[in-house]
């Protein structure tokens, strides 16, 4: 069978690092190839090479057969190469038909033809079953509806190669099931899809073979049916990983956060009580779309609030704001670190450090300390093993797994006791999430609270001393560590008599 693409030899460098040395690829038509590897191994350099966004430095690019040079994303759609990458390229303030033809808008005698792209754009929506109004302002969309937006566009002409970079990070079960019947069907009608993943479970269903990066290098290839999870995660990682939750000690002590009646002026979040204490990890989960995040948001002062009582550390805190929580103690991760927790363009040292520019260690009488923000910073992601360690470094040039850190270093930049992490391991890889981990355990020793809102249930089974369930907006039951199971857990986010029975 003739390849659909065939890379040899490519290799890109950046400043400092070399994020693709000699990489061989290659993949047929009708076939669904895994790339796996660390965050940092070289996946979103590869796949952004292929999508015409970067070219190689060295290195031979074949695609049906011809040689491809000078790839520009135009024409990488043009010719049929359709990426949907993990950080979305919408416009927020234009509908969802205005996003799937942006750039090939649909004219004739010099007037766009409004009404023919919104009845396309609907039709296919209704074809891929994404119940999604294309008239609907991006903005007002929820991040699943925004990855299915995503996944349309890339689908609206006719495909021959789709990239899938972690395409149901922000999807219910019943959304990305709709997504693998969708790849299935692309497949065969002959589609080549790289389906780029970090759950096992996806790729056993959906692949027919893998490719293994590692620090840029390409370090194994082969079909599915022959390698286990537990060898790909040592080919990914290069060492064995033998538990990836730790094992916390967890001993409850003061109370550090309190929420009482809690009720967002948006009406998502209605009555919500809870408490976290030092020591201890407090879980909050639920499907998607039932609060949970709005929650974390509420409480740091992101989203308006409507009736309830905050206590950080016993005292009672009036109008919650950002700064204001900061300076108690609380420091918030949000869920989308594109878009909310990084500014992409900024320097890795700068993105630690912004939340920390009025204390005493980083400033005075109004001026920046350069010299103290660069050595606080680098002891941070020194800390973090940050990768490449280099805090200058645009933020952009990382990783997902180091953007993370990236974000995580705000924390820990400044005096921080309650942590609130929303989905802290959304599109990141299994050595980053046992890092995450890790560190988690580690601000629990020194006496930190963190309150962990996850959509990942091994996360929450595993890593909570109580976890409280939501559902439609309200916590429908609280579990103690004895009660905590997967069927407690499930059984509430569907039927709250079915878990209490």
């Amino acid at each position: 069978m003739s390849s659909l693409i065939r890379l040899n030899g490519i290799t890109k460098r950046f400043p400092g690092v070399v994020a693709l040395d000699n990489v061989d690829f290659q993949m047929h038509p009708g076939e669904v190839h895994a790339l796996i590897g660390e965050n940092g191994a070289g996946k979103s350099t590869l796949i952004n090479i292929i999508g015409g966004s970067r070219r190689p430095d060295t290195g031979e690019f074949h695609y049906r057969g011809q040689p491809l040079r000078n790839l520009t994303p135009h024409r990488a759609r043009m010719l049929g190469i359709s990426p949907v990458f993990q950080e979305f390229s919408l416009i927020p303030d234009l509908d969802v038909s205005s996003n799937l033809f942006l750039g090939r808008e649909m004219t004739g005698k010099a007037l766009l033809r409004v009404s023919e792209m919104h009845a396309r754009a609907q039709r296919l929506l209704d074809d891929l079953g994404f119940e999604l109004d294309e008239r609907s302002l991006v903005r007002d969309l929820s991040r699943a509806q925004q990855q299915m937006v995503e996944i349309a566009k890339a689908l609206l002409q006719d495909v021959h190669l789709l990239i899938l970079d972690e395409p149901t990070a922000s999807l219910t079960d019943r959304e990305a099931e709709k997504l693998f019947e969708l790849v299935l069907a692309l497949k065969a009608r002959g589609v080549g899809i790289i389906y780029v993943s970090h759950r096992m479970p996806e790729l056993r269903r959906i692949a027919d073979r893998f490719t293994v990066l590692r620090d840029g290098r390409c370090i194994a290839s082969g079909a599915m049916t022959d390698v286990t999870d537990m060898r790909l995660v040592e080919l990914m990682t290069g060492r064995k990983i033998d538990l990836l939750f730790p094992r916390i000690e967890q001993k409850p002590g003061a109370q550090m956060l309190a929420v009482k009646g809690l009720s967002t002026a948006d009406g998502r979040v209605r009555d919500v009580t809870l408490d976290v204490r030092a020591g201890e990890i407090v879980g909050i989960a639920g499907l998607v779309g039932c609060g949970k995040s709005e929650v974390g948001r509420a409480v740091y002062g992101l989203d308006a609030i409507s009736a309830g009582e905050l206590r950080v550390r016993g005292n009672t805190v009036a109008g919650s704001v950002p700064a204001k929580m900061l300076a108690r103690g609380l420091c918030y991760f949000p869920s989308d670190r594109g878009a909310e927790g990084l500014a992409p363009t900024r320097a890795i040292r700068e993105n630690a450090s912004m939340a920390s520019i009025t204390e005493p260690a980083f400033s005075k009488l109004g001026m920046l300390r350069r010299g103290n923000e660069r050595k606080l910073i680098g002891t941070v992601a020194a800390q973090l093993q940050l990768r490449p360690p280099d805090i200058e470094r645009a933020v952009s040039l990382l990783s997902g797994g180091n953007r993370q850190k990236v974000m995580l270093m705000r924390g820990l930049a400044r005096d921080t006791q309650i942590f609130i992490f929303d989905e802290p391991t959304v599109g990141i890889d299994v050595g980053a999430k046992v890092e995450v981990y890790e560190l988690m355990a580690k601000l629990l020793a020194q006496g930190a609270a963190i309150l962990l809102i996850s959509s990942e249930l091994p996360e929450i089974l595993n890593l909570s001393n109580r976890v409280y369930i939501m559902r439609e907006g309200q916590i429908v039951t609280e579990l103690a560590k004895s009660e905590i199971s997967e069927t407690a857990v499930l059984n509430a986010f569907f039927n709250v008599e079915m878990a209490q029975a």
